[in-house]
């Protein structure tokens, strides 16, 4: 199969067939292979207009993307080629060639709508390229852009009167416009302006009621509202030989107008330059992997005749992905611990130890890789899954030592036990004899290493094995007095007696241990939930103050040109925004844990419950 890093051309990514769109599998099997973050670039404009071109020169290539020679359209459907970012070492560079927009061989012009959409959807830089000038009838060209509310839903819930632009703004592309055969100078009153300035002045809002004046002004109101970053590059022709023009990917670069190459060269450094990775809302950084799943996803609900939704889109992708998340985190945390735990360990905590450092690398992971996971569901799976396996490894330590330690004995109390079998003992002075006997097993057992956490117990359970055989080996030896034997009785319960109460002290240390172990669960997993919370408010805030100063700066610029009543409209949206801004602010994060997380956590870790759970509790209710 082609992978991402050797595509030697593009490929068809969905299929244009009879107006159905259909996602081409060999091209999503590629896609969905990059792991790396994406720079997504993808062009649309009317057919015929070199937009492959441009594309074949962002890869580097003078072939590539179908150009075509004649008046017939070559590209159809969206057209992929990922190659290595020039530029970043750690992204991979996608390229999305449209098929021309109205062409009169197709006869649904829906069909273009969608293309449209989808290049919206899945871009970080959308390139709008048109020829010779931007005028009014170039305009009227992007009316694609005014459907953009109707064919793309941000929520799931019922659209709220202005709240569309601000949510749209939060996941739209970089704009870039391409201007071809440009032959005007760049002029304005009679002075020089940038290729940037030309764009802004062609987007200012004509003045008038009248309906033709209010159609014309939609898609000007709708670039500036949708793309606060706007880019605009001029072309000259390439070439002035006819012959060329017909056959551009076999003209080499010396053949080519020197300031087109120069405009080519600009245009390519900056879309290398700033072009930002693909994200959604949150600061979510999307994989090949990703973009993969979000346009099937985005496919599968136009064929169905729905309207995508960017928010059930990404609650589709975060299941996948989340799911994923929890697998990646577990299957760090196995590798770790089998790499790190020598069995058996010398105690109980020497493991918890090494687990405590092994989850906290886990619940990192899990964290890095996971989002919108709002019911913390994913997380408390993650949480499960340690645990088990964290008692896995515990019965797995203990039965090591248990083996270890029996073997030991057997091999130390072989020939005491045969000569208990051969009746060496049951003879005058035997039982003297038998402890020397005895005595000589348990101090080469307790000068064993690595005997583990069983070792207590195994060697209680072997002491106890041997008592009746002791007792009666004491009682025949008829060297002993009464009054010795009953001494030697109450010797031996004292023996006992202290051995149970260490084993019973070791035991209640290690409950003490788990619950302990259990309470750091605890808190790592608020620690690093907590941080991560934070990390997204502060991501959300982010995005929330630069949709208000894109709102400011565009209500600004309608009361330069003398629209008020339009620009007066724009104080209910902006006020939605600071009220939404200021919430966030307000929001307590430990509380909102507490409440929801924490409760479950501490049903599966009841020795937290235990620890911590009150104070906790306690905690919680003070901040709401």
């Amino acid at each position: 199969m082609t992978s991402a890093e050797s595509m030697q051309a593009p490929v068809c990514l969905v299929e244009n067939s009879n107006g159905e769109l259909i996602v081409n599998q060999e091209a999503l099997q590629i896609l969905t292979s990059i792991t790396k973050p994406v720079v997504v670039v993808a062009i649309v404009g009317l057919y015929r207009t070199g937009k492959s071109y441009l594309m074949n020169r962002l890869a580097g290539k003078n072939k590539g993307f179908s150009l075509g020679s004649t008046v017939q359209s070559h590209t159809k459907g969206i057209w992929m080629w990922c190659v290595p970012h020039p530029r970043r070492s750690d992204h991979t560079l996608v390229l999305l060639d449209t098929e021309g927009l109205e062409d009169p061989e197709k006869g649904d012009s829906k069909n273009d709508s969608w293309i449209f959409a989808l290049a919206i959807l899945l871009s970080s830089t959308f390139v709008y390229n048109s020829m010779n000038t931007i005028n009014h009838q170039a305009l009227e060209q992007m009316q694609y852009v005014t459907e953009l509310t109707d064919l793309i839903k941000v929520k799931s819930s019922p659209k709220l009167v202005g709240e569309d632009s601000a949510d749209f703004v939060g996941f739209f592309p970089d704009f870039v416009w391409t201007v071809r055969d440009f032959t005007l100078e760049l002029k304005l009153d009679g002075h020089p302006i940038t290729s940037d300035q030309y764009l802004e002045n062609a987007l200012k809002l004509r003045e008038g009621k009248h309906p033709r004046i209010q159609r014309a002004n939609l898609p000007r109101e709708c670039i500036r509202k949708f793309f606060p970053k706007r880019k605009c590059f001029t072309f000259d022709r390439p070439t002035n030989d006819k012959l060329l023009l017909a056959h551009l990917e076999d003209v080499h670069d010396s053949q080519l107008e020197p300031i087109f190459k120069e405009q080519a060269n600009e245009f390519c450094s900056y879309i290398f330059s700033n072009t930002k990775p693909k994200t959604l809302s949150g600061g979510i950084i999307i994989s090949g992997n990703r973009l993969g799943m979000l346009l099937q996803t985005y496919v599968k609900t136009i064929s169905s005749g729905d309207i995508p939704c960017l928010e059930n889109a990404v609650l589709t992708l975060a299941e996948i992905e989340n799911s994923a998340a929890v697998q990646r985190a577990t299957d760090h945390y196995l590798k770790q611990m089998v790499l790190k735990v020598d069995f058996p360990t010398d105690t109980l905590q020497d493991l918890l130890n090494l687990h405590a450092d092994c989850e906290k690398e886990a619940i990192s992971i899990f964290m890095k890789y996971s989002f919108k996971d709002d019911t913390h569901k994913f997380q408390e799976k993650l949480v499960q899954d340690l645990e088990t396996k964290k008692n896995d490894f515990i019965h797995q330590n203990e039965k090591e030592s248990t083996k270890y330690c029996q073997t030991k004995l057997d091999y130390f109390s072989q020939t005491l036990m045969e000569a208990i079998s051969q009746g060496t003992f049951s003879v005058p002075g035997g039982y003297k004899h038998y402890r020397e006997e005895r005595e000589k097993i348990l101090n080469n057992y307790d000068q064993l290493p690595k005997k583990g956490v069983k070792a207590h117990e195994v060697l209680q359970k072997f002491l106890q094995s041997l008592a009746m055989t002791e007792e009666s080996i004491l009682q025949t030896d008829q060297a002993l007095t009464d009054q010795q034997k009953a001494l030697e009785v109450e010797q031996v319960k004292r023996e006992a007696a202290e051995k149970e109460k260490v084993l019973l002290e070791q035991q209640q240390k290690e409950v003490e241990q788990k619950m302990e172990a259990q309470q750091r669960t605890y808190e790592e997993n608020i620690k690093q939930l907590e941080t991560k919370m934070e990390e997204e408010r502060e991501q959300i805030m982010k995005e929330q103050e630069k949709m208000l100063e894109h709102k400011l700066k565009e209500q600004k610029q309608l009361m330069e040109e003398g629209f008020n009543e339009k620009a007066e409209q724009m104080n209910k949206e902006m006020d939605d925004l600071r009220k939404r801004m200021s919430e966030s602010q307000k929001s307590s994060l430990l509380s909102s844990i507490l409440g929801g997380v924490g409760a479950v956590l501490m049903a599966i870790l009841p020795g937290a419950g235990k620890l911590i759970g009150l104070k906790l509790m306690s905690i919680g209710k003070s901040l709401k």
